[in-house]
């Protein structure tokens, strides 16, 4: 490994999703290698698949570590698991595909521990699938926490002209109320700012959403939760040189955002802070967990299972996230 190339492990996902057509398409693309190494985590058999389908002029080189890829545009390094038969259909779900897709992500953060990789891009998994399979996680982010040990962990979402970072994710919504608190909301205000600092944003500029409409208005939407829950973390995070406003009312806030107001909106449960990001487009979002101890990113999209293997899927996602992975793993 070159110390301005590191090497980026690309899960491929769900095998019966659209993740094995969007990594071939994506690695025709020369310039991913001019700043990385990458390698795909999967299945080679289904890579091959994916080759025909997208009529993706590659070769695929079988690897066993990552010290043995090549490295080299025109060829795909993969180390393949065989975890899946040959007669896997697309656009199905099951637990062998949903149990693979674990398996591949399992094995990418092994060596993101052994630090023989620096960074991790994931294909789309199933969740039914997972659960089919026994691997009871709401999705990649509670796993990859979990397999790091790692506790203080966000979502963060960007898109062009947006980020966005979530309290809470994949909770109901009256859970997600409960769920937020001072202590949580203060750990995500950190994160962000520290992200950004790492990625050459020397003093981010931060807004918090306020949890009910207008932000409160004073007292007279919910039951002050804004006082109780954000306010006390957004004070602790002011006394120590963080610069972070709100709560503020979400309807206005993403627009400020996205006009050039603040470089990060804190969220405080899923859909306040997907929806806007997935407004600029689903096929530019990227999905970074922030707080493991190696930069993962991912597409901002799901497994599409009514167009895998048909060769309609767009790649732009995970070109975006291999570029932000690129973007914010440590150099050696």
């Amino acid at each position: 490994m070159t110390a301005s190339k590191p090497v980026i492990a690309i899960t491929m996902g769900d095998p019966s999703g659209v993740g094995p057509e969007i990594i071939v398409k994506s690695l025709k693309d020369e310039a991913i290698y001019d700043k990385c190494q990458p390698f795909v985590i999967g299945d080679l058999k289904v890579l091959k698949k994916a080759l025909d389908v997208t009529n993706v002029n590659l070769t695929l080189n079988s690897i066993s570590q990552p010290e043995e890829a090549a490295y080299e545009y025109g060829t795909i390094d993969v180390l393949d698991l065989d975890l899946v038969s040959e007669d896997l259909p697309w656009g199905e779900v099951s637990s062998e595909a949903g149990n693979a897709a674990f398996r591949y992500l399992e094995k990418a953060i092994a060596y993101a521990n052994e630090e023989k990789i620096q960074g991790i891009c994931t294909a789309p998994l199933n969740k039914e699938a997972l659960h089919k399979a026994g691997h009871i996680y709401p999705g990649h982010t509670e796993i990859l926490a979990e397999l790091t040990n790692t506790k203080d962990f966000a979502m963060m979402l960007s898109a062009p002209g947006l980020r966005v970072i979530h309290v809470t994710t994949h909770i109901g919504l009256i859970d997600a109320v409960h769920k937020i608190n001072p202590e949580r909301q203060y750990t995500v205000i950190k994160l962000a700012h520290e992200t950004l600092q790492k990625a050459g944003i020397a003093a981010p500029k931060i807004a918090v959403c306020g949890i009910n409409p207008h932000a409160g208005e004073n007292g007279l939407f919910g039951n002050g939760e804004e006082e109780e829950k954000i306010v006390p973390a957004v004070e602790k995070a002011q006394r120590e040189g963080i610069d972070v406003v709100g709560p503020l009312p979400a309807d206005t806030l993403f627009f400020r955002a996205k006009r050039g107001d603040f470089d990060i909106v804190v969220a405080q449960y899923h859909d306040q802070g997907h929806g806007p990001i997935k407004v600029l487009g689903l096929e530019s979002g990227v999905n970074i967990t922030v707080g493991l101890p190696t930069i993962r990113t991912s597409v901002d999209h799901g497994t599409a299972f009514d167009i895998a293997g048909k060769n309609i899927a767009d790649e732009l996602s995970l070109k975006e996230a291999m570029r932000m992975a690129i973007e914010l793993a440590p150099r050696k």
